[in-house]
């Protein structure tokens, strides 16, 4: 086994003769990056780096122009985790936690989480369009939880393996996609043909799954793409595609946090000035400050007494 696998990029694969699509994912110098500013407990980096790679790896699967968020919400010792990937695969993250209340070892993610839900929310970068999937947090792994979502949302059954540590974290997705039409033509026995077919490729599926179960974590996140596919598949048809880069990108601006501290109203703005002399704002993705003093504050307020806004999605 070799260490020099693919980094910070995303391949996607065919089976040939196959209905079904495959994703691979590994971020090591993207990740890094990431959580260069934070210092989270191993159990905290662990389900952190398993969801970025999961919405990386549910981004790639859909057409759009924006950003798809996932989010984990309830009421346990890490009541938030929040992971967003734009539709160029640019992706943060982000998880609060009580510290002391946070389990040790392999723990689920209900003892994690709590009795929350899973969300995952489509955007475009216009915010004209919005769709969002829920689905609750039953599963004891994140990959179960989204393999839910896949099934309840998108009615594709689809399969995930997910790997996180300090230094990298890797993905492989595994996706049935509907049966392509019959090329048979029409006669008395092209409904026993279609059936006997179908029923081939649900076996098919089922096959593909039971050797994806047999790659160990750490062939996961060592081995090469193309090495992986040769130890799982060799026996199939594929189509490997050329690599994506994958990136951490932050979307915070000093215009993002401008149009916020609008959105708070002249008056707020005053009491934290009067209180601190300045107002500083830190990104909770990427820990980057911005500093108003009283005379960038009276600026953003005279743009919005003259009707002039900025952007306040953060």
């Amino acid at each position: 086994m070799t260490d020099s696998h693919d980094s910070d990029c995303l391949h996607r694969f065919d089976f040939e003769q196959l209905p079904i699509r495959g994703l691979l994912i590994h971020m090591d110098a993207s990740w890094l990056a990431l959580q260069e500013h934070r210092d989270y407990p191993p159990v905290i980096q662990k389900i952190l780096g398993e969801a970025v790679v999961s919405a990386v790896l549910l981004a790639a699967t859909v057409k759009f122009d924006g950003q798809l968020t996932l989010q984990m919400k309830g009421e346990g010792p890490m009541h938030l985790l929040l992971a967003q990937c734009t539709a160029g695969l640019g992706v943060r993250g982000l998880a609060r936690y009580r510290a002391a209340e946070l389990p040790q070892g392999e723990v689920t993610i209900q003892e994690l989480a709590g009795d929350g839900n899973l969300t995952v929310t489509l955007e475009s970068e216009d915010l004209q369009q919005r769709y969002q999937g829920v689905v609750p947090m039953s599963g004891r792994r994140l990959a179960g939880c989204l393999e839910a979502y896949f099934e309840q949302s998108e009615q594709l059954p689809t399969r995930l393996w997910l790997h996180a540590d300090e230094q990298g974290i890797a993905g492989m997705l595994l996706q049935r996609l509907p049966a392509p039409k019959s090329e048979v033509q029409p006669h008395r026995d092209a409904e026993l043909i279609q059936f006997s077919q179908s029923q081939q490729w649900d076996d098919d599926w089922q096959r593909v799954q039971l050797i994806a179960d047999t790659l160990k974590p750490d062939e996961l996140r060592q081995l090469t793409d193309l090495d992986i596919l040769r130890r799982l598949f060799h026996e199939d048809d594929l189509r490997l595609f050329d690599s994506v880069p994958v990136y951490f990108k932050c979307r915070c601006s000093r215009d993002r946090v401008s149009g916020m501290l609008q959105s708070l109203g002249y008056d707020e703005a005053k009491s934290v000035l009067a209180e601190q002399g300045q107002i500083e704002v830190l990104c909770d993705f990427c820990n980057r400050a911005y500093v108003f003093d009283a005379v960038d504050v009276a600026q953003l307020f005279v743009a919005v007494s003259a009707g002039v806004t900025t952007p306040s999605r953060h």
